[in-house]
């Protein structure tokens, strides 16, 4: 039975790049949260191209629910995560605006979810950590920070993170 369970365990992690023991909300910094937990929230002013504020400081264990105003003319994005995952992300972006499912100010949902064509799985933008903001809305997302860390919140739809619509986030003891 053990040998089965690592058969699945390195299957699953082929498929979705996680262990199959990781819950699907929970990152190594922290969680989404229920709005009634939280302590504080901050507006972020999202532009063409910037994050108003630039910089955010948070402490460890603390829940945040992020206002998210997007008053620029494009589709933006608030994602939470660090530089590695923000670049892994920004593939996953490029491929749905190739597929058709981002546009340069919406997000469509036309397309079935298991096929982008050519075979490929369906994608979807529904990470914990991230929300897309159509033009003239907004958003919120709440999370629960529960270690230091240094991140980044940052726009990954293709070109919007190289030309310089990402922020740093502290999080402290």
């Amino acid at each position: 039975m053990l040998r089965g369970s690592r058969l699945a365990l390195a299957a699953c992690t082929l498929m979705f790049g996680v262990p199959s023991w990781a819950s699907p909300g929970h990152l190594d910094f922290g969680q989404p949260a229920p709005a009634a937990t939280v302590g504080r929230s901050i507006e972020v002013v999202m532009g063409d191209m910037s994050f108003d504020p630039g910089a955010l400081q948070i402490k460890a264990g603390e829940t945040v629910r992020f206002v998210l105003i997007n008053k620029g003319r494009l589709l933006h994005e608030f994602n939470l995560g660090d530089a590695a995952m923000h670049a892994e992300h920004q593939q996953e972006m490029l491929k749905m605006q190739q597929s058709g499912q981002l546009t340069p100010t919406a997000m469509t949902h036309g397309m079935a979810h298991g096929d982008m064509g050519q075979g490929s799985p369906g994608m979807r933008h529904d990470d914990p950590n991230s929300v897309l903001v159509e033009p003239g809305k907004s958003a919120e997302l709440t999370w629960t920070f529960n270690k230091a860390t240094r991140l980044e919140f940052a726009c990954n739809i293709p070109g919007h993170y190289q030309a310089g619509m990402k922020g740093d986030l502290t999080v402290s003891q």
